[in-house]
């Protein structure tokens, strides 16, 4: 038999057998048609081994095939692979140990500088607001990532130099800027800290003195978005991201804010060589929208 044959016994299989929708029978089709023009000509399915399928997808990636698409040709394959074991044509099943390209992340959309601001706007004083300020003022300040904030004691917090020292992915340490609002608001805080009968040296603590969680501060955050009226949801992310690309909009320096984020690269091409951390201040206090000028104090 044919190997057109074979795509047409496996379309009926999966339009009458499987009940399939017909859009996925006509997408399973037109994937496993764009498969048999790639292969050598003349070769039947009985001899399609995984290196020729590999080297398909390849192509198909070379072409310029998305991530996504070339998934769907991947999921074809497999399938009408388990057709042809049922069917007895091939013994050995060509598709196993193939993947697919990961799908790259999508970023989250940032907030712009007006929505960070009207978020950070809040008119309370009650404790509870005091430090959820602290907290995103810190997040959109200096970048950090939820757990690296979470687990800052308050040792961390260098005031005189505007600067905290993190702990990152890996047990990397790092030592990032903190702009001068995020400063004013971590003091605040502080102040009304020592009223409470804290367990620990944490930065950030409940009411009953307890390390704050992760979730409790991600709730915090969705809580302030919602009661300030914004339509996104905000979460942590969503301020570290917003930190990262108003720094890059404002200095082009995308080694300084890489060392900033904590991160190893910030490409799959690249790799970035670490900068002192004169620079990354200049960078940061020149670039920042809420760091402004240090005083001369500290």
């Amino acid at each position: 038999m044919k190997s057109a044959d074979w795509l047409k016994r496996f379309e009926h299989y999966l339009a009458s057998e499987r009940q399939l929708s017909p859009h996925t029978v006509r997408n399973y089709r037109f994937e496993l048609q764009r498969v048999s023009e790639l292969l050598p000509d003349n070769l039947g399915w009985h001899k399609v081994n995984s290196d020729y399928l590999q080297a398909v997808l390849s192509k198909l990636h070379r072409r310029g095939l998305g991530a996504r698409s070339i998934a769907l040709c991947l999921s074809a394959l497999k399938q009408f692979c388990q057709y042809l074991l049922q069917e007895r044509l091939i013994t050995l099943d060509p598709t196993i140990g193939l993947s697919a390209p990961k799908r790259a992340k999508p970023l989250p959309k940032n907030m712009d500088l007006d929505s960070v601001t009207h978020l950070l706007s809040i008119d309370d004083d009650s404790p509870l607001a005091m430090r959820d300020m602290a907290i995103m003022e810190l997040f959109y300040s200096s970048g950090l990532r939820l757990a690296e904030l979470a687990a800052l004691n308050i040792s961390d917090i260098q005031f005189g130099e505007h600067q905290v020292k993190v702990m990152g992915k890996g047990s990397k340490e790092r030592i990032v800027p903190i702009g001068t609002l995020a400063i004013d608001a971590i003091k605040r805080w502080l102040d009304i800290r020592r009223g409470f009968s804290c367990e620990d040296d944490a930065l950030f603590v409940t009411a009953k003195g307890k390390r704050l969680a992760h979730r409790s501060i991600q709730a915090r955050l969705n809580k302030w978005g919602q009661e300030q009226g914004l339509s996104m949801h905000v979460h942590p992310h969503k301020l570290r991201h917003s930190f990262a690309t108003h720094m890059l909009e404002s200095s082009s320096d995308l080694r300084a804010v890489q060392e900033l984020l904590g991160h190893a690269n910030l490409s799959t091409t690249q790799v970035y060589t670490s900068l002192d951390f004169q620079h990354l201040a200049k960078v940061y206090d020149g670039a920042h929208p809420r760091a402004k000028k240090r005083g001369g104090n500290g």
